[in-house]
């Protein structure tokens, strides 16, 4: 048993991760939808694993434009994915289901006086359906979604599993284990598909033991046994995924990889249109760098 288990805030940390664990596949995209888009052709009439990757590195680019939380795109591309999974979008629809998944996150997330028009949105987004569309899409996707609007995803494991080992090292270690990095990772995966069939709790766990490993934390072996047990997660899926993980990571580093694109943000925002806006708009982040960590 480790040892942070025995005070009162371990102790929290491990109740709210069995409430996490309970809920978690309560609000999981379609496992054998995900597999149809994955194995549809690119023939412009039906979803595919390309669109739906490059609408997801979309809402990455407004959520770090709008400055919004990693919360905020997680739920997101939680909503996407549910009901990509249960619903034949037609890729023509797909920048209004994306654009409506976004909002309904934004306002269910952030705090009220951050939440942009919808004109405005749409506007920087450079699509041409109206207010009205996107309202109407919005009704369609909460119902699909059983207006379920709060859903367990990976990042709040990530954030769980971060604190519970946060307690087993050192505050000469900490340094070593840096959350931004591993949020940077996890928004990552969530460009890519294939991560959606994963459990919420293995991802994240896969994520987090991929940069012990990297940062040589061996004294983190026991408390990442404990969660992986805890989490009900047995070797070799915990193995399969982190493979996935390291090789999207991977990818992901290196210069083929299309990552999201801030510039038509920038422009859009030039001139006349910037100064129409009623929010600060002008704050774009690096797209998506994964930060070094704090040595």
């Amino acid at each position: 048993m480790i040892e942070m288990l025995v005070t009162t805030e371990g102790q929290e940390l491990i109740y709210q991760l069995t409430a996490l664990l309970e809920q978690e596949l309560k609000c999981q995209p379609k496992a054998s939808g995900l597999r149809l888009i994955e194995s549809a052709h690119d023939n412009g009439l039906r979803m595919t694993a390309r669109l739906r990757d490059f609408e997801v590195k979309d809402l990455l680019t407004l959520t770090q434009f709008f400055g919004f939380s990693t919360e905020t795109f997680s739920l997101a591309v939680n909503f996407l994915d549910r009901f990509l999974s249960k619903m034949k979008v037609q890729p023509k629809h797909l920048g209004c289901v994306g654009l409506s998944c976004f909002y309904l996150s934004v306002k269910a997330i952030e705090e009220e006086k951050s939440i942009p028009l919808a004109t405005d949105l749409i506007r920087i987004s450079q699509y041409r359906f109206t207010i009205s569309d996107m309202m109407r899409m919005e009704k369609i996707v909460l119902e699909k979604l059983h207006w379920k609007v709060k859903a367990t995803t990976a990042l709040q494991f990530l954030q769980l599993y971060h604190l519970v080992i946060h307690e087993n090292l050192s505050c000469e270690r900490r340094k070593h284990l840096n959350f931004e990095r591993l949020e940077a990772q996890l928004k990552a995966c969530h460009c890519r598909i294939v991560f959606s069939k994963a459990r919420p709790s293995v991802l994240a766990l896969s994520v987090l033991a991929l940069e012990i490993e990297e940062q040589k934390l061996l004294e983190l072996t026991e408390a990442m046994e404990y969660l992986q047990i805890h989490s009900k997660t047995n070797s070799r899926d915990l193995t399969f995924w982190k493979e996935l993980v390291l090789k999207c990571l991977t990818e992901y580093s290196s210069n083929k990889c299309s990552k999201p694109n801030g510039q038509k943000l920038k422009w859009i925002v030039s001139g006349r249109t910037a100064r129409q806006l009623k929010h600060s708009y002008y704050r774009i982040t690096c797209l998506p760098t994964i930060p070094e960590t704090g040595l």
